[in-house]
C-alpha cells in the first residue's frame, strides 16, 4: 500500500476532513523528509493533546499495523554480542522511528518550573533534545498554548521545522508553524475527537513509506 493512499482513506472515513488534506500532506512530507535524514520528532501538548502526545510515540516507536522486524545485519550483531540474549532480542525488537513525548521527565519539569519558569519547561526540553533537522510537533485545541508556543518559539531558532494540530481558527500556532492542521471544530472535546485520526494517518503514512 502507498503511503497516500493511507490519506485517501482517512478523507473517505471523514469527510469533514477533506479540506485539510494539503496540510496534512504537508505534514507527512515534513515528517518523511526529517526521518530520511535521520532526524527525530519532538512533541508537545497539554491535558488530552498530552496523552496525545504519548498516544504518537506508541505508534512510531514501534510496530503500528506491521511487525518491522531488524534488518539481518542487525540480527547478527545481536548474536555477536550475545548468542542466547541477542536471540530473543532480534527475534522481539522492532524498529522505530525516533519521537519524544515531552510530557514526562517529572523530575527535570519539576526542577525546572520550580526553579525557573514552569510556562518554559517544553521550550526548554526542546532546546535541549533538538537539533537542526528534527521536527517538532505542538498539539493546542485553541492554537494559543503558551508553553507549547514558547517551545515552537525555540524549535524554529534551532533551525526544526514545526507543525501544529489544532482546531477553532488556529490561534497562535497556525500563524507560527510551518504547516498547522485546524480541524473544523470549536469544541475541545470534538477538536481532540478528530486530531486521532489525523496521527493515526500520519503514523500509518510514514510506516508504509519507512517499513
Amino acid at each position: 500500500m502507498e503511503p497516500m493512499n493511507y490519506l485517501e482513506e482517512l478523507i473517505e472515513r471523514y469527510p469533514v476532513l477533506a479540506g485539510l488534506k494539503p496540510q496534512i500532506r504537508e505534514a507527512y512530507e515534513i515528517l518523511e523528509s526529517c526521518y530520511d535524514n535521520g532526524g527525530k520528532l519532538l512533541i508537545a501538548g497539554n491535558g488530552g493533546s498530552c496523552a496525545d502526545a504519548e498516544h504518537i510515540v506508541g505508534e512510531l516507536m514501534k510496530g503500528f499495523v506491521k511487525r518491522r522486524p531488524v534488518s539481518e545485519d542487525f540480527a547478527a550483531k545481536l548474536l555477536e554480542a550475545d548468542p542466547v540474549l541477542g536471540k530473543e532480542l532480534g527475534e522481539k525488537l522492532q524498529g522505530g522511528l525516533p519521537a519524544i513525548a515531552l510530557t514526562g521527565h517529572p523530575s527535570l519539569s519539576t526542577a525546572f518550573l520550580n526553579d525557573v519558569d514552569g510556562g518554559l519547561i517544553y521550550a526548554q526540553q526542546t532546546y535541549g533534545y533538538g537539533k537542526k533537522g528534527d521536527v517538532l510537533l505542538g498539539i493546542s485545541t485553541s492554537g494559543n498554548a503558551k508553553n507549547v508556543m514558547y517551545a515552537v518559539t525555540a524549535a524554529k531558532a534551532i533551525g526544526m521545522k514545526t507543525i501544529g494540530l489544532s482546531g477553532k481558527d488556529g490561534g497562535l500556532l497556525k500563524k507560527a508553524a510551518d504547516v498547522t492542521v485546524v480541524v473544523p471544530e470549536t469544541e475541545t472535546f470534538k477538536i481532540q475527537e478528530l486530531h486521532l485520526p489525523v496521527y493515526h494517518a500520519l503514523c500509518l503514512m510514514l510506516e508504509e513509506r519507512f517499513f
